[in-house]
């Protein structure tokens, strides 16, 4: 990626073209341990098994073992798509009265809820659901996988003992929230320096620093040497219950022996000449799918123009209204950087994956389990605080998901396509799936076009180089704020994807995702 920083600069990434495999991922290592597999002979779903451990040890205030998500797989074999859904559940134990409101407004993180006492569905043990990603990969694993278990844990161990190195991004996402970790001794001990943000590398070639995930390694090997069910049935699950109580939270073994990911059927639909398969359920793949209704009902030209963007803003208000009135999500967007990770696979026979996966917050509860390494999650706030709502509060409940992996098929080409972001992650999805299947675009016009962000409030969040007759025609329908893209914040969601046209693979990150990268397999096994 090259930057200019005149005002008629274009930033630029990089699209891989290829017969074999590839991998993007918000991650540049991570996308090479995916595409590692992909050469020594691996499934596309050993690849996203690898590359999810590694993502989580390399973005690992994004995801982690401690998260939970979905993802979509499409086998080139049957012609069919699977839905997994990994997300996470409230502890059983969980009692809502515990969450009392203070009365002082909304919260300040990713949801505008209305603010609990204390935060204590936001930050700290008591924000801590139950995951749900170890046991999705391993369902994942025992279905499809090809290769060992323990190879394809055994990148992120390796990475882990290594330690993330604290280059300049790294360090701009910790001091973001340096505040939050100082108040857990174990996250403060991981990520801060006398309660600071860490030095930088590289400011001498003398100069590196790297974050202690010793701890988190040995957890991997565990998790590598027993399986899946080590995080809910074995000793590190024991001990990860015992540090989270110990916090004050209600996490308990029970919650952990019952937890079980679930494959299903896909949300399938037909729009216009194209079919997409979504996530169905508890996730954003059903608001996705009511937006692109709204869409396919407008006239479109040859080029996202004043019309098309006029669409998708019709699509989104609509597609929102379901989603808050039905679903229980909220109504209102708070401006924040997002969060979660995606990635997507392509092997060289033509499966692939689409696979998002979160701690929800950036940092999760911003509290470390000091036995394990582990950084844990806050999918409590994921629940509305006041009660009688669709989705309020309860023991055992799973969480209301915004993520959306989606696959796509239009006449020779077939996509895998999702984002990060939270609540921005359906714009982005419904403007590059048209994109894609109204205006014929390769994966590399997709990604760098610019878009809008319309998710669910009074705001349309505008790219400032959009033409000025399709901010006009925005302006008609809301109030509009225009702005650049960037690496922090991101005013938009941080997708990645891969493309397979014909017998030809392609791949292609976030453009201004620093990290972000597409690789493709090097040799073929």
């Amino acid at each position: 990626m090259s930057v200019n920083l005149s005002r008629t600069a274009q930033t630029r990434k990089t699209v891989i073209k290829t017969e074999h495999g590839v991998v993007a991922s918000q991650h540049r290592l991570a996308a090479q341990a995916g595409a590692d597999v992909l050469a020594a002979g691996g499934d596309v779903v050993d690849a996203a098994i690898a590359t999810s451990f590694a993502i989580g040890v390399l973005e690992p205030w994004m995801s982690g073992p401690t998260g939970g998500g979905a993802l979509m797989l499409w086998r080139a074999d049957t012609g069919k798509a699977q839905a997994l859904n990994y997300g996470m559940r409230a502890p059983k134990g969980l009692n809502p009265k515990d969450y009392p409101l203070s009365g002082e407004g909304v919260a300040g993180d990713l949801f505008p809820w209305e603010k609990v006492v204390d935060d204590r569905n936001v930050q700290g043990a008591t924000a801590v659901a139950v995951p749900g990603l170890v046991d999705g990969m391993g369902q994942m694993h025992e279905r499809f996988g090809k290769m060992p278990w323990a190879d394809l844990v055994a990148p992120a161990i390796g990475f882990a003992r290594e330690g993330l190195l604290v280059d300049w991004y790294a360090a701009l996402i910790i001091a973001s929230a340096t505040r939050a970790l100082a108040t857990d001794p174990d996250a403060a001990a991981m990520f801060l320096e006398d309660g600071q943000w860490p030095t930088i590398s590289g400011w001498t070639a003398l100069a590196e620093k790297r974050l202690d995930q010793r701890r988190m390694a040995d957890s991997l090997e565990q998790i590598a040497r027993g399986g899946a069910r080590e995080l809910y049935d074995g000793d590190l699950g024991a001990a990860l219950v015992a540090d989270i109580q110990a916090k004050g939270g209600c996490l308990s073994q029970e919650d952990l022996n019952a937890y079980s990911a679930q494959f299903s059927d896909p949300l399938s639909f037909d729009y216009r000449d194209a079919r997409f398969h979504v996530a169905p359920g508890l996730t954003a793949g059903p608001t996705f799918r009511d937006a692109m209704a709204t869409v396919e009902q407008a006239t479109l030209g040859h080029v996202p123009d004043e019309q098309a963007f006029a669409a998708y803003v019709d699509g989104l208000r609509r597609a929102y209204t379901e989603r808050l009135t039905n679903m229980g999500d909220t109504g209102e967007t708070e401006p924040n950087s997002g969060c979660t990770t995606h990635f997507s696979v392509v092997d060289r026979h033509g499966n692939m994956v689409a696979q998002t996966q979160t701690l929800l917050s950036i940092f999760g509860s911003r509290v470390v389990s000091p036995s394990t390494g582990l950084l844990m999650n806050n999918g409590i706030m994921w629940f509305d605080p006041v009660p009688g709502r669709p989705n309020s509060l309860a023991p055992g409940k799973r969480c209301l998901m915004n993520v959306c992996p989606i696959l796509g098929e239009s006449g020779d080409t077939r996509f895998a396509f999702g984002a990060s972001g939270g609540r921005k992650i359906v714009s982005a999805m419904v403007q590059m799936a048209s994109f894609v299947t109204d205006f014929g675009m390769d994966i590399g016009e997709t990604f760098h076009h610019p878009r809008i962000d319309l998710s669910g409030g009074k705001t349309i969040v505008a790219d400032e180089t959009l033409p000025t007759e399709v901010l006009s025609a925005l302006q008609a329908k809301l109030p509009v704020h225009t702005t650049k893209r960037s690496p922090f914040p991101y005013a938009f969601a941080c997708p990645a994807g891969v493309m397979r046209k014909g017998a030809i693979n392609s791949g292609c990150t976030e453009i201004m995702s620093p990290w972000g990268d597409a690789v493709a397999e090097t040799q073929v096994a």
